[in-house]
């Protein structure tokens, strides 16, 4: 869609765009929040928002007379919803659990809201100074506002694309509530092991949609490298531990021993993940830095926008000393820190559409570990000032990397992504005390695995108490976990996307070791069925698995959320 065809309509940043937006992403968001708890991952909502504005506000013209649904409009919508959706990036689902979970700590209502929109805030500023460089002077593609803005040019085209996507999006997303509502309130759906040893080893059927549409959603390579994984580390680690007497079931153990064997096993599962990241981060910076290089520009202050970054930082660094009582050094110290790992993450992005933002918070929280050794609040809590930026930085890029291909005002989408966070930081915070009242009873449980939890919570472990206090096994597993997400981190990095199919997931192998067996299991079953079925009707495919997978997860989790509110009522 051209800058032309654009300009036909002025209608931008109205209230209804607002408001679509910002309804759709309150709806949407807890949606996020429960699958980082879940199984550490959350999916971009902007395709969703996207038909579903279309589809009500063309059907209101239509009915009523009322002014069409422009295309900047529907650029606003998704740009506040995404915003909104993607407020666990501020830590919700990792560094913020990590915390309570290790120093018994949770923080109330407001300050967590306040927390989470401050280092949201700060990543829209570092967006909009990187915006010059990586969007409109440089060739990096941004895949995921490339998928974005292909959808929202095709229902422009084709009207009644978008009615059939919606029908099929609807269709999956009230199947999979109503399955979820069955199993919650009327007849629990069975659970089921080909054996008690199996079922010890969490190798058992879990009657779950959303795993099944996420496993559609990550694709074929994903769903296969968490099958080796859940094979690795559950088929064969884990029945090696109980034989040789390193991890003991309590007496008379029965049921899944997630809880047990993930205290073990989650060390060689962080390594792999940690190290495979940073490595394959590095090389593929080292790749596209001469791309990145031509289009880049010194940071100017710029009025507002200045006066933006200035608050965020204020909010930021005040917010640290007073929640956690962080020096007022440490706290300024995280502003570098998070400024230049957001940087770091919008060149990944925008080269292979893969947010890095765990892998950003682990190396913060590497070099706070080195500033700060045996600190946990500054370990966690600075290093979530870089993750919790880089996550809304990448979102905002792809949301301009959209405004730019069809002449959108970037200062508008700023104001719409602000506003965004600001209902998200709400929302999402609500969403998380409501499902997780408990976090140091309820996580890290077959119910609740919060990988992401685990991971952050393992390294600060490791760089407060030292290798030195784990045992010896567990750091040979850690090495060799390390060792071998080095190796598939490089190959990663230097392989051609044509030849990365060929090659093991890391991200999806490490973080097999950290979930049940249940949950790799049915992702990988949900992975195969998206694969044969595009594999055998390859136009259907191509337009309705993903939006039938995202319907999946978007219908179980918002009425898991809606069952978790109502048990919490009676």
């Amino acid at each position: 869609m051209s800058q032309t065809s654009a300009a036909v309509s002025p209608r931008e940043l109205s209230a209804r765009a607002l408001a679509t937006g910002l309804l759709l992403g309150a709806l949407l968001a807890p949606s996020n929040v429960y699958s980082g708890l879940k199984i550490g991952w959350s999916f971009n909502m902007s395709i969703i928002a996207l038909l579903v504005g279309f589809a009500f506000w063309q059907g209101v013209a239509r009915a009523f007379g009322r002014p069409r649904w422009s295309l900047l409009e529907s650029n606003i919508n998704q740009t506040t919803a995404s915003s909104c959706a993607s407020i666990i990036s501020g830590g919700l689902v990792a560094p913020i659990p990590a915390y309570t979970l290790l120093t018994g700590q949770q923080l109330d209502s407001l300050a967590l809201m306040a927390w989470v929109f401050s280092v949201s805030f700060l990543g829209i500023w570092v967006a909009w100074y990187l915006r010059p460089g990586l969007i409109a002077g440089s060739g990096l593609r941004f895949p995921e506002g490339m998928a974005t803005l292909a959808t929202l040019q095709q229902i422009y085209s084709q009207g009644a694309e978008a009615g059939r996507r919606l029908w099929v999006l609807g269709s999956a997303a009230l199947l999979a509530a109503g399955t979820k509502l069955i199993d919650s309130f009327f007849w629990s759906l069975p659970r089921w092991a080909p054996s008690a040893q199996l079922e010890r080893l969490t190798f058992t059927f879990e009657p779950s949609l959303l795993l099944v549409g996420f496993g559609g959603i990550v694709g074929l390579r994903v769903g296969l490298s968490l099958l080796l994984g859940a094979l690795l580390a559950w088929g064969l680690l884990a029945p090696w531990l109980l034989t040789e007497d390193l991890v003991r079931l309590p007496a008379a153990a029965t049921g899944p021993q997630f809880a047990t064997l993930i205290e073990w096993l989650l060390w060689p599962g962080v390594s792999l993940m940690v190290c495979a990241t940073l490595t394959s981060l590095g090389l593929r910076l080292l790749r596209s830095r001469t791309a990145t290089r031509r289009g880049s520009r010194r940071w100017r202050p710029q009025g507002w926008p200045a006066a933006g970054l200035a608050l965020a930082i204020t909010l930021v660094v005040a917010l640290q000393i007073s929640l956690f009582g962080i020096a007022p050094a440490l706290a300024l110290l995280s502003i570098p820190l998070a400024l230049l790992l957001a940087m770091v993450a919008a060149r990944v992005v925008g080269a292979t559409g893969i947010p890095p933002i765990g892998a950003i918070g682990q190396l913060s929280q590497l070099g706070f570990g080195v500033f700060a050794p045996g600190q946990v609040p500054v370990n966690l809590m600075s290093a979530n000032t870089a993750g919790g930026a880089a996550g809304q930085c990448t979102d905002l890029l792809n949301d301009f990397k959209v405004g730019h291909a069809i002449g959108a005002t970037p200062a508008r989408q700023a104001v719409a992504q602000c506003v965004g966070i600001l209902l998200g930081s709400v929302v999402g915070v609500l969403a998380y005390q409501l499902l997780i009242p408990d976090p140091q009873a309820m996580l890290i449980t077959p119910e609740w695995p919060a990988p992401a939890v685990a991971t952050w919570k393992a390294v600060a472990e490791a760089l407060t108490g030292g290798l030195g206090a784990l045992a010896v096994d567990v750091r040979w597993a850690m090495l060799v976990g390390a060792l071998c997400g080095v190796l598939l981190g490089a190959l990663e990095g230097l392989l051609p996307e044509a030849q990365l199919r060929w090659l093991p997931s890391s991200a999806a192998l490490g973080l097999a070791f950290i979930i049940p067996a249940s949950i790799s299991l049915l992702m990988t079953f949900g992975a195969v069925l998206a694969w044969a079925f595009t594999s055998r009707w390859r136009s259907l495919g191509e337009r309705f698995v993903i939006v039938a997978a995202a319907g999946l997860v978007a219908g179980e989790s918002m009425a898991g959320v809606g069952a978790s509110l109502w048990q919490l009522l009676r």
